[in-house]
């Protein structure tokens, strides 16, 4: 009966060694590598230099502050925007098309022209999900 469990268990071990040692099958994956411009990528703006950054409207006036940028799901861009409150109490954030801002050369001053706190806190309010 030892022999038996013994062969039982060796064969079981055996078993599972092949199959962690036994390579999945290649899968066909099409992959294009493209050559980018590094510098050119290098000049442009991080989300992470550019959140917290005052956002401030054609008069010059603060409105709010980048929160977050968001990519959606069909790649589009939105930029978070928290509007009023003070450190992040009383907030009403809000979502808008990356493309609705203007970037100084440096990235340090975000404009949303046309806007004021006021119209900005009618916009629907954002809500993180997850």
């Amino acid at each position: 009966m030892k022999s038996f469990l013994s062969i039982l268990t060796g064969a079981a071990l055996g078993a599972a060694v092949l199959a962690v040692q036994t390579p999945w099958p290649a899968l066909s994956q099409a992959v294009t590598l493209v050559v980018v411009d590094v510098k050119a990528v290098a000049a442009g703006y991080r989300a992470s230099k550019l959140t917290g950054t005052s956002v401030l409207n054609d008069k010059n006036e603060k409105i709010g502050s980048l929160d977050d940028i968001i990519i959606g799901r069909d790649k589009v861009l939105f930029a978070v925007l928290e509007v009023g409150g003070f450190l992040g109490i009383g907030a009403h954030m809000v979502a808008i098309p990356f493309n609705d801002l203007q970037l100084d050369e440096t990235g340090k001053k975000i404009t949303l022209p046309g806007a004021s706190k006021d119209e900005l806190k009618k916009l629907p309010e954002f809500k993180y999900v997850g």
